[in-house]
């Protein structure tokens, strides 16, 4: 897939795990989870507004384009 979702290294540098990372975006671990995993076929705009607040981050940091 040429979307690669770096959730859990932006995750990891943070030091904030799944489930409080999800109780503040208000989603569910499991959905978070499949993000998290690169299992995601899309994202809402306001669920990447919401982490990228919380992870003090820009959507690039989570999301690459690779070829």
């Amino acid at each position: 897939m040429p979307i690669v979702v770096n959730l859990d290294v932006v995750m990891a540098k943070r030091k904030i795990g799944l489930n409080e990372l999800a109780a503040k975006v208000d989603i569910t671990p499991a959905n978070l989870s499949v993000l998290k995993t690169g299992k995601a076929r899309a994202i809402r705009f306001g669920t990447l507004e919401a982490i990228c607040r919380e992870l003090d981050c820009q959507p690039g940091d989570i999301l690459e384009f690779r070829k």
